[in-house]
């Protein structure tokens, strides 16, 4: 895991280091190639195939995707770097001092449906832009189940906090509520799973964590009490993303590996795929890398990718009483406090080394 540098006393320096593009380039390339083996290692039936591609106005990617596995009836996991002169207008939105720039983007994104109705759908997306004096790394992981187990979510949960406790001790406690916010489909009032952590517009200015749109909410309420931060500084931002991308492995992993031998029928399986409907629906309504990716003229089939291969919609459905389908909607769609009280520094560390026990058998990494 990738710890945060001590930040000495010095004058903040807004701006990246000479090589930011390379390394941020070459660290997520590497994350792709990681989460692949890791990914492959769990199915054990099937392997990703690389379809490598160009853009026209610059840029290009490798999309990976599993198909028909043991595990996994589908996942991609995608690797894109674009530039070009003309920023996107989603861009412009929200950071109108970017107008006049060339632009930079690159990001790792990865979407897995599993056969199991019992394992999660899971999605990771981690991402760095330039656009002159505008920079900023953004990205999250949030978990979808079906039929939810406590004790699934609070791993995950557990896991993604000691990362972000390594680097902030408010990094979690911001990023937590602004993913449920983000996650949250509108149109059907619900959140699209449990959760997990989402930032963007992170540049490491002395301001508020929270850099949203709902100034409400609890990620924006929790920002407001805790008021400005200090300076961060480009490498401690990057040193934050790293450790984040590399939790994915041991926060999932273990969670595919106890249910993937759960028995399941068609009713379970009728669930699934009406439930990822919504999966279908949030990514092509609110989605933002999905509205990046075609305002840029991204790879259409890659910014699709996400999307699963078998899906279904029920009119006005709703889930019995007392049954595990309603309790998913009553209890698991409901954003909350997953992990309770505060663990001791002992705990912490425990759960570091079985983190990176974890990385290093499914990652195949020294």
């Amino acid at each position: 895991m990738v710890k945060s540098p001590i930040r000495e006393t010095k004058p903040f320096n807004a701006a990246p280091p000479t090589d930011s593009r390379e390394r941020v380039s070459e660290f997520l390339k590497g994350l792709q190639d990681e989460i692949c083996q890791g990914l492959e290692h769990l199915d054990g039936q099937k392997t990703f195939q690389e379809e490598s591609w160009t853009r026209e106005d610059g840029g290009g990617g490798r999309s990976r995707v599993l198909k028909a596995g043991k595990v996994f009836e589908q996942g991609g996991v995608n690797f894109s770097e674009v530039w070009g002169k003309d920023l996107p207008p989603s861009i412009l939105v929200q950071r109108p001092e970017a107008a006049g720039h060339g632009f930079y983007a690159t990001g790792t994104s990865m979407v897995l449906h599993p056969q199991n109705p019992y394992i999660p759908t899971v999605h990771l997306n981690y991402r760095y832009f330039e656009a002159g004096p505008v920079w900023w790394f953004g990205g999250g992981i949030d978990l979808t189940p079906y039929y939810p187990f406590t004790e699934d979510v609070v791993h995950f949960h557990q896991i993604l906090k000691d990362a972000c406790d390594r680097h902030h001790p408010q990094y979690y406690n911001t990023f937590k509520p602004w993913c449920d916010e983000y996650f949250y489909l509108k149109h059907r009032q619900e959140t699209r799973g449990v959760g997990g952590i989402f930032f963007d517009y992170q540049d490491g200015s002395p301001a508020k964590l929270y850099r949203g749109p709902d100034a409400q909410g609890s990620a924006a309420t929790h920002s407001e009490a805790i008021g400005d931060q200090p300076p961060r500084t480009w490498e401690e931002i990057f040193a934050f993303v790293q450790d984040c991308g590399r939790s994915f492995l041991p926060a999932y992993v273990p969670i595919a590996e106890r249910r993937q031998d759960q028995e399941w029928g068609d009713r379970q399986r009728d669930f699934q795929l009406y439930r990822r409907g919504r999966y279908v629906e949030f990514n092509l309504i609110y989605d933002r890398g999905t509205i990046f990716g075609l305002q840029t003229n991204g790879r259409t089939e890659s910014i699709l990718m996400s999307l699963p291969p078998l899906v279904r919609w029920e009119y006005c459905y709703a889930p019995q009483p007392n049954t595990p389908e309603a309790q998913l909607y009553e209890t698991f769609l409901k954003p909350q406090n997953w992990l309770g009280a505060p663990r001791s520094a002992e705990q912490i560390c425990i759960n570091l080394y079985k983190s990176v026990a974890i990385y290093k058998r499914v990652g195949n990494v020294n």
